[in-house]
């Protein structure tokens, strides 16, 4: 298939996330898909609210999943789930903001047996996979360094680039330690080396960003993370069925 073909089957997306008129990116995120495929007809966003990623029998038949911003989401367990779904049956999967943090305690706990213990929810916990950035990023641009060799350079290029956060937590440098011997690739992060992008080797596509990469999209522009996703989404429609 020509990659600017649509498929006869458009790709249907997985949005996990408590959809909200307070989180600027809802509203934007379904037309942005559009804009990112070869034609608006070659996506199909389906929202799942966390509270309902239980009751989805196959939200491993949906081409791609979304864990989209808007933490802490109403269920817990349910967004951790969808990030697990993505993982083990090899989804395409992309999650920014609070999606790259549950992206993350998914991982450790799959793969350290770790409680996936966050600030936001527990504030007086002892070791949270999630704790308070040193400084809040609430829509303001920080510098990110793509590591070298990474999916995240293939998308965007290696070395530094800036980027659009709105967060206020993020993964502290011993659980980041922790999650990267057990296979995860931190490839990008800040000066001072805490993580930004967390991806999967080996995976189709699993990409997590603590920045926002749809604040920075329009109809003229996508970010290539999204571009990146959506195109991984589409090759998952002629796939051998999962």
């Amino acid at each position: 298939m020509s990659e600017h073909t649509a498929p006869t089957c458009p790709a249907r997306i997985a949005l996990v996330g408590d959809r909200s008129a307070q989180v600027q990116a809802h509203a934007r995120i379904p037309s942005i898909l559009r804009w990112a495929a070869p034609d608006p007809e070659a996506v199909d966003p389906y929202w799942i609210p966390t509270m309902d990623v239980a009751q989805i029998t196959r939200l491993d038949a949906f081409d791609g999943i979304w864990l989209v911003p808007g933490g802490p989401y109403a269920s817990h367990e349910g967004a951790l789930l969808a990030a697990d779904v993505a993982r083990t049956a090899g989804v395409p999967f992309l999650g920014t903001c609070a999606g790259f943090q549950y992206a993350a305690m998914a991982y450790a706990r799959a793969t350290l047996g770790a409680d996936p213990v966050t600030a936001e929810l527990d504030p007086g916990a002892d070791d949270p996979i999630i704790a308070p950035l040193e400084c809040a990023l609430l829509g303001e641009e920080a510098r990110v360094l793509v590591r070298p060799g990474t999916l995240a350079a293939e998308l965007l290029g290696e070395g530094p680039r800036t980027e659009r956060f709105f967060c206020r937590y993020g993964v502290p440098a011993g659980w980041h330690e922790r999650v990267e011997d057990m296979g995860l690739v931190c490839s990008g992060a800040d000066e001072a080396g805490s993580m930004r992008i967390l991806e999967i080797p080996g995976h189709p596509f699993f990409l997590g960003t603590l920045f926002q990469p749809e604040l920075a999209s329009d109809r003229g522009w996508v970010h290539p993370v999204i571009g990146g996703f959506v195109a991984a989404a589409l090759r998952a429609v002629t796939a051998p069925a999962r």
